[in-house]
């Protein structure tokens, strides 16, 4: 490994696997960069290994598992959306193989805080409905992606056709069970890519909102990269180059 070589682990968010990291990761690896998308249990290509119970801890379970077997160390660790739950859950537990926690339009959560609680009790009770009326009891469906893609530039059919094809229902556990730390992860340095929210927004929640704390305390950058939430689908290039950048 040359001295300009870093070691990336992505993890993406909800009901997504390894291939909604495509474009990025191509990029990435044609600058000499070692690149590895994940696909989290039950997501993906390991779509089958869903589970009623299948929880967050499994999910960080993967990423440390990952670390550990393909010996990585001085990784930048990236999570998107629900990813950063789970980045930031590996790195609590292996943080001596963690040089950088990237953040993509997301943070890390308090600890003994739930994904699913993250958007407030409203939002949590329409969701949990969903999940016992069409998931089964134990899933929550996708988005419409052609809905929330609509009007947003860089995102053509085939992009929707993509994460239509490359999404699964997202197994519940995984966003109710509470985030647990050791604080551990506070020790490294951290990149935050605002993406639907711009870092003056950002420092007018953090004082009202205890979700966002940890967004403004510590060793944090920050970068903006204004698109949709998924900025992989709608500027992949723009975000390896941050990507890239951040290893400097």
């Amino acid at each position: 490994m040359t001295n300009n070589t870093t070691n990336y682990v992505l993890v993406p968010g909800f009901w997504l696997g390894a291939s909604v990291w495509r474009p990025v990761a191509d990029a990435l690896s044609e600058r000499g960069h070692v690149v590895h998308a994940v696909d989290l249990s039950g997501m993906g290509e390991r779509a089958h290994l869903a589970s009623p119970e299948t929880d967050l801890t499994t999910h960080i379970d993967d990423v440390v598992h990952l670390l550990e077997q393909q010996n990585l160390h001085d990784v930048v660790l990236v999570g998107h959306s629900y990813g950063a739950l789970v980045t930031t859950g590996a790195a609590d537990r292996v943080p001596e193989r963690v040089a950088r926690l990237v953040y993509i339009d997301s943070g890390p959560l308090p600890d003994g805080m739930a994904q699913a609680d993250f958007e407030g009790p409203e939002a949590r009770a329409a969701n949990d409905e969903l999940v016992m009326t069409q998931g089964q009891g134990w899933k929550l469906a996708p988005p419409p992606w052609s809905v929330l893609a609509a009007d947003v530039a860089g995102v053509d059919d085939t992009a929707v056709a993509a994460l239509v094809e490359g999404s699964q229902p997202q197994p519940w556990l995984t966003a109710t069970q509470p985030v647990a730390l050791t604080g551990a992860w506070e020790r490294l340095p951290r990149t935050g890519v605002l993406c639907s929210f711009s870092l003056e927004q950002l420092q007018q929640m953090a004082p009202h909102a205890p979700v966002f704390a940890h967004m403004v305390d510590g060793d944090w950058t920050y970068v903006e990269l204004p698109t949709w939430h998924w900025p992989m689908i709608s500027r992949p290039a723009e975000l390896a180059m941050v990507l890239d950048s951040v290893s400097r």
